[in-house]
């Protein structure tokens, strides 16, 4: 009957672990969003020609201010006349840590590439948080109510200047201004801002004149998601703190979450998009379309002219660097993954395991090895239970006639049935649940490590050795998968079960069942699986030769199953 719990639970766990596997092989999720572009059109003027690199101190004069002529001088045409061709321009700005293009029509950010992290082959190049759909609003938009002003304000040229090129630690802070004003309406746009040297956290201030109304800054589409994914761990999508209130469902249409807001958010498992606004009312979330979510907060009316201050972050999931900013963005991490939803007991497991984890990786500087050894350390604490669980099942074998005898003895009536296997465990001094609660002792341990593997980027670009240079995706030629389902094979064989012959040949094919669902797993977690199985196999060996002998445990069970007969 433990067996039969035990493989219930690996069955159980193979089913879920596989389900998505299984619907992307079948070809049933959704399809991709539309393909990257190189630019973005503006979404008034798609035949536009693509807009020229801005050179260097160049600026552009917004529309209806007259600009000066071939000679320097200003023209004295009247107002009525036709304004100077505009063309779209980008500047672009760059860190130790991003790059950032910034489009002067609207004043939003264009691009954003993260220096430091680069896309899976075979076409390697730096991540790119913007999404480059090309015909939804970017991050750092502005949108109002009022249909006139709203696209004054969006498809305006912004006049740009910057006082860096290039942050570094002797030049670590540097701004950048975009401002539009409009002579006919009196509308006026500025946004600062401030880069850091060595952070991915932009400090801007947004100031309006002439809009008396609330407003919505945006945050783009998709500003954090790179891939969806298809994997069964981990949020994807809108996000937002509200009222100190966590919210992390993507809507099915459009969400508005009305108070004090605390952030609003975009992510994937390992980036993430954030806007921290000083005062904000509001935030408001839609989905686009398929796999194309936008968000942004409202801002309050506050006059004639309004300014507000906020913070963006757009940049990975490192959990130092998200707990610093004080706003629970370390909560976006999702190490508490088990079954359906977060679980508490295994999160507050998987935060020490993931502190243990980087603490060996900073004396041992290999990722691969680093899974190894705290496999091997976890291992070790719970050699006591395992030890207990293993016995166990070498008594229940044991006295596995016994129990066949009183089935058949007592077959027409469960009541006595029951009563004489209770008596006979007694007798025996075997507790059938003696292999079964050590295991759910370690289940949050084990799912704990699981989620830590699947969800740290710290593992993302990290090699081990030879082939494996990602540990964050799968092994190229699925060696690391092969020896995981042959020694599982082997573990499965020399563990002690009660099942009569069919039902274990039957139950062999459960190693290749996990074979081919860990194929598609990263390496680290196939590398700390297969490990873990070692291990396993080691010491039921080890408890086999030393400390458990099968011919005296079964004739010490003999003796004394003859003395209480007697």
């Amino acid at each position: 009957m433990d067996k039969r719990v035990v493989v219930f639970l690996v069955l159980s766990l193979g089913i879920i672990l596989g389900f998505d596997v299984f619907l992307k092989q079948m070809g049933w999720f959704p399809e991709p969003p539309p393909a990257e572009e190189a630019t973005t059109s503006s979404p008034s003027s798609p035949e536009q020609k693509p807009a020229p690199t801005r050179v260097e101190g160049q600026n552009s004069s917004p529309p209806g201010v007259n600009a000066p002529t071939q000679s320097g001088q200003k023209s004295n045409a009247p107002s009525s006349a036709p304004a100077p061709s505009i063309l779209e321009q980008t500047v672009t700005v760059e860190t130790d840590l991003v790059r950032v293009g910034l489009s002067n029509r609207g004043g939003v950010i264009q691009s954003l590439e993260l220096k430091r992290y680069h896309t899976s082959p075979p076409e390697v190049k730096p991540v790119q948080l913007v999404y480059q759909g090309g015909k939804f609003k970017g991050p750092l938009s502005i949108t109002v109510a009022n249909a006139d002003i709203d696209k004054t304000i969006r498809e305006g040229l912004y006049r740009i200047e910057k006082d860096f090129t290039n942050l570094d630690a002797g030049h670590p802070v540097g701004h950048v201004t975009m401002q539009f004003q409009d002579p006919v309406t009196h509308l006026g746009v500025e946004k600062r801002l401030t880069f850091h040297h060595d952070s991915y956290v932009v400090d801007v201030a947004v100031a309006l004149d002439g809009v008396n109304e609330p407003y919505e800054i945006g945050l783009g589409t998709n500003f954090g998601i790179v891939e969806w994914g298809d994997g069964f761990i981990g949020l994807i999508g809108s996000a937002s703190r509200v009222d100190d209130k966590i919210d992390k469902d993507t809507p099915e249409k459009e969400l508005e979450l009305k108070g004090a807001v605390q952030w609003a958010a975009l992510q994937d498992k390992y980036f993430i998009s954030v806007m921290m606004p000083k005062q904000g009312e509001a935030v408001l979330v839609k989905l686009e379309a398929p796999k194309v979510v936008s968000a942004g907060v409202r801002m309050p009316a506050s006059g004639a002219a309004s300014s507000v201050a906020l913070q963006l972050y757009a940049g990975p999931k490192e959990y130092d660097t998200l707990r610093s900013l004080n706003v629970g963005l370390e909560d976006m991490i999702d190490f508490g993954w088990f079954i359906y939803g977060s679980w508490s007991f295994v999160k507050a497991v998987a935060k020490p395991i993931f502190y243990v984890l980087r603490f060996i990786h900073d004396y041992i500087p290999n990722y691969g090895i680093t899974i190894i050894l705290l496999t091997v350390g976890i291992k070790l604490i719970f050699v006591p239970l395992q030890y207990k669980s293993y016995k166990s099942m070498k008594m229940m074998k044991a006295i596995q006639p016994k129990i066949a005898a009183v089935q058949e003895k007592y077959k027409g009536d469960r009541d006595k049935l029951n009563k004489e296997l209770m008596k006979l465990y007694r007798d025996q001094k075997v507790n059938p649940l003696g292999s079964i609660l050590p295991m759910f002792l370690q289940m949050p341990v084990f799912i704990a490590l699981f989620n830590v593997l699947y969800m740290s980027i710290d593992l993302r670009q990290a090699p081990f050795m030879l082939w494996v240079t990602d540990l964050s995706v799968q092994d190229p030629f699925y060696v690391l998968p092969i020896i995981m389902g042959a020694t599982m094979f082997i573990q499965q064989k020399i563990t002690p079960n009660t099942m009569d012959p069919t039902q274990a040949k039957i139950m062999l094919v459960l190693p290749i069942g996990m074979t081919f669902l860990f194929i598609n797993f990263p390496a680290g977690l196939v590398l700390y699986w297969m490990t873990n199985n070692i291990l396993t196999i080691t010491q039921q060996l080890v408890t086999d030769r030393f400390l458990l002998h099968d011919k005296a445990l079964i004739s010490a069970r003999a003796e004394q199953s003859g003395s209480t007969n007697a």
